[in-house]
């Protein structure tokens, strides 16, 4: 079973940026598409970007422009960079698959933006 470690989080003015991590202990199968959520405080988890094996990439409207998702499957590895952060995008971060059953998900990592 794959387990996923998300790094990178932190406390940042509005404006500015963060580049988040996500590794994952086993082998990231080009064939799985795979994506970074955030839960918001008192909200349900949303997907806020995805990445095909290909590259091929996806965003939510609230992040579109803003951030960038990429992946370096040789080294089982997930990027997410932050640009522009707005205080509505704080929460905890966390990478899985999108679609299918989901791997056992990670602790996440805090994004915390202030204004």
């Amino acid at each position: 079973q794959v387990q996923l470690v998300e790094s990178g989080g932190g406390l940042v003015q509005a404006g500015g940026s963060l580049r988040l991590s996500c590794t994952a202990s086993g082998m990231l199968s080009r064939l799985i598409v795979m994506g970074w959520y955030r839960q918001a405080p008192g909200k349900q988890r949303e997907l806020v970007a995805r990445i095909t094996g290909g590259g091929t990439t996806n965003y939510s409207d609230s992040v579109k422009g803003r951030f960038t998702i990429s992946r370096d499957n040789a080294k089982n590895t997930m990027y997410l960079q932050m640009s522009s952060l707005k205080p509505e995008d704080t929460g905890v971060y966390y990478c899985n698959k999108v679609g299918g059953s989901y791997y056992d998900w990670g602790q996440g990592t805090q994004v915390t933006v202030s204004s």
